[in-house]
C-alpha cells in the first residue's frame, strides 16, 4: 500500500480565487482544520507577498503540530528568506520554490536563457536548503515545457537537494493522459531520488481526473484545495480525489491517503463559510444535491437499497442530516461541543462571545442549523478592529415613486454619531449614510447575498468587496435575519478591514 501525499494550497492559491481572501485568524482556523482532516502538507501561504502573509505563515507554523507547514517562493533571495523565516516554528517544515520552465514563459516572461534557468532553480534550492531540508522545487507551466528540459532542470535540482518535484499543468490545458505520459516519462527518469508531485488547474475541466492519471502514472503528490478553489476555474478538489482513490479500491487497492473523510463535508461547509463562496448544488461530493434525489424512480430505488444509486454513504463524509440540535435552551457545554465538531478550536473569551451571538440568534430562529453556527462564528472571527460600529439602523418604506432613506448610530471612539441620507434605493441610502458618519466614501464593487439555510427565518449572509480612498478593493461579511442590516455590517466591516491595512 503506497501512501499518496496530500498536498492543499486553499490557504495560497484557493485564497487566489476572486473574493475569497481571508484574514489571519480565518486562516489559522481553517489551518487547524486542516490539520484535523489528516492534511500531509499544508501550503499556508506566499510568505513574501505581504507582511500579512509572513504573519499567517508564522502563527500556523506555532499552532499546527501533525501537518507539515510550507510556504511558497519565487527563485529569489529575498523569497526565499522570507519564507524560512516564516516557517521557522513548525515542528514540519518545507519550503516550495519554484521558476517557469515552458519556451513561452523563459523568453517572454522571465527573458533568460535556459541554461539562466537551471542556475536559477539550483541556487534557489541551494538557498532554500540552509532553512529546512524538504524542498520541493516546481517547474511553472510544466505541462507546455519541453520534457527533455524537464528531464535536465529536475536532475539539476535533485542534486542541489530537492525532495519534491512538481509538475503543475498551470494554465489546466492538458488532457488526463497527456499529463500521464509526462509523469511516466519522468517517473522513469527519476526513479526513486524525489517524490513527483502534481497540480492540475481546472480550466477545462480536467482537473481531477488528470491527478488520477497521474498518480497511476507514478505520481505520489497530488496538490489540490477544499471545494476546487483556485485561480480562474480553480484546481483538483481534494475531496474528489481522495474519495475517488476511497470509493473505487477495485482500481487503486494499491494507494491510500491519510485523509480522515468524516472531516470532508464539515472541512468544506467551514471553507465556504469563511469565503463566502458555496459549491455550486451539483458540485461533486460536498456539493447540496450531491445525495439528495429528486426523481421518483431514484427515491423509490434508495429507500430500497441504498447502493441503487448512491456510491458512498453520506455519513461517510462526515454529513449529518439531523443537525437540528441546538436551541436557545442550549447550554454552553453543548454550544463548545458543537464548534469543536464543526472545527473551531476558539479560545474561551471567544466561545463566550460567540455563545452570547449564538443566544440572540436562537431567540430569532425557531430552529438551529449547523451552517447557522458555522456562518455566526466564521464572522466572528473575521472581524478585525472595530474601528466603527453600527448601533442601530433604520429604513424608510420605499414605495413605487417614493424616496429610500437610511438613518444609521455609528459608534466611533466612545461616541455615537447618527446622520441619515436618502438614496437610489435602500441599499444606495444605506452607503451614503455609513460614508458621511464615517468620512470615509467607499465604492462598491461587488455584491453577494445568500440564505444560510432554508425557511423563512434564515439567516442572510452577505459579502461586500468595497475600494475605499481609491485603494485596492477589500471583503466585509454581515449575517443577521434581517438582510439589510447584514448589508450595513458588511460594508462597515470592509471599511474596518480597510483601517487596519493602513
Amino acid at each position: 500500500m503506497e501512501n499518496i501525499i496530500i498536498f492543499d494550497t486553499t490557504l495560497r492559491d484557493g485564497e487566489q480565487s476572486p473574493g475569497a481572501s481571508m484574514n489571519t485568524e480565518e486562516k489559522i482556523q481553517l489551518a487547524l482544520q486542516l490539520e484535523k482532516l489528516g492534511v500531509d502538507v499544508i501550503e499556508a501561504g506566499f510568505a513574501a507577498a505581504s507582511p500579512g502573509d509572513f504573519d499567517a505563515i508564522s502563527r500556523i507554523s506555532d499552532q499546527v503540530k501533525n501537518s507539515k507547514i510550507c510556504s511558497l517562493a519565487r527563485a529569489l533571495d529575498r523569497d526565499i528568506k522570507a519564507a524560512g523565516e516564516a516557517i521557522k516554528s513548525a515542528d514540519f517544515k518545507r519550503i516550495h520554490t519554484f521558476i517557469a520552465t515552458s519556451q513561452i514563459h523563459m523568453e517572454y516572461k522571465l527573458k533568460m536563457t535556459p541554461d539562466q534557468v537551471i542556475k536559477k532553480a539550483v541556487d534557489a534550492v541551494t538557498y532554500a536548503k540552509t532553512f529546512c531540508d524538504d524542498i520541493e522545487f516546481s517547474c511553472e507551466d510544466a505541462g507546455r515545457s519541453d520534457i527533455g528540459f524537464m528531464k535536465e532542470i529536475l536532475d539539476a535540482v535533485i542534486n542541489a537537494g530537492a525532495t519534491t518535484l512538481n509538475i503543475p499543468d498551470t494554465v489546466g490545458y492538458r488532457m488526463p493522459s497527456e499529463m500521464a505520459s509526462i509523469i511516466k516519462s519522468l517517473h522513469e527518469s527519476i526513479g526513486g531520488r524525489a517524490i513527483l508531485s502534481v497540480h492540475n488547474h481546472n480550466d477545462l475541466g480536467l482537473a481531477v481526473a488528470s491527478s488520477i492519471e497521474c498518480i497511476l502514472a507514478g505520481a505520489r503528490q497530488v496538490e489540490c484545495t477544499i471545494n476546487g478553489l483556485g485561480e480562474r476555474a480553480g484546481n483538483a478538489a481534494l475531496e474528489e480525489v481522495v474519495m475517488a482513490l476511497r470509493t473505487r479500491h477495485d482500481i487503486f487497492s494499491d494507494y491510500d491517503t491519510n485523509i480522515n473523510i468524516k472531516e470532508i463535508y464539515p472541512t468544506s461547509r467551514l471553507v465556504s463559510a469563511i469565503t463566502g463562496i458555496e459549491p455550486q448544488p451539483n458540485k461533486a461530493i460536498v456539493g447540496k444535491n450531491a445525495f439528495a434525489h429528486e426523481s421518483g424512480i431514484h427515491q423509490d430505488g434508495v429507500l430500497k437499497h441504498m447502493e441503487t444509486y448512491e456510491i458512498m454513504k453520506a455519513t461517510d463524509i462526515g454529513l449529518d442530516k439531523n443537525s437540528i440540535v441546538l436551541g436557545k435552551h442550549s447550554g454552553r457545554h453543548a454550544f463548545k461541543d458543537k464548534l469543536l465538531k464543526l472545527g473551531f478550536n476558539l479560545k474561551n473569551d471567544e466561545i463566550d462571545e460567540a455563545f452570547g451571538r449564538f443566544k440572540i440568534l436562537a431567540d430569532a430562529k425557531k430552529e438551529i442549523f449547523d451552517d447557522d453556527i458555522r456562518a455566526l462564528v466564521s464572522a466572528e472571527i473575521a472581524k478585525v478592529e472595530e474601528v466603527f460600529k453600527l448601533v442601530t439602523l433604520q429604513l424608510s418604506d420605499c414605495n413605487p415613486g417614493g424616496v429610500a432613506n437610511a438613518a444609521v448610530t455609528i459608534l466611533h471612539d466612545g461616541k455615537e454619531v447618527t446622520d441619515a441620507a436618502i438614496g437610489n434605493g435602500t441599499m444606495d441610502a444605506v452607503f451614503k449614510v455609513i460614508d458621511r458618519v464615517c468620512g470615509i466614501k467607499g465604492e462598491l464593487r461587488d455584491y453577494k447575498v445568500d440564505a444560510v439555510t432554508e425557511g423563512k427565518d434564515a439567516l442572510a449572509r452577505v459579502v461586500v468587496k468595497v475600494a475605499f480612498e481609491g485603494k485596492k478593493p477589500v471583503m466585509g461579511h454581515g449575517l443577521s435575519v434581517d438582510t439589510m442590516l447584514a448589508t450595513a455590517n458588511a460594508y462597515i466591516g470592509a471599511l474596518n478591514s480597510h483601517l487596519s491595512m493602513k
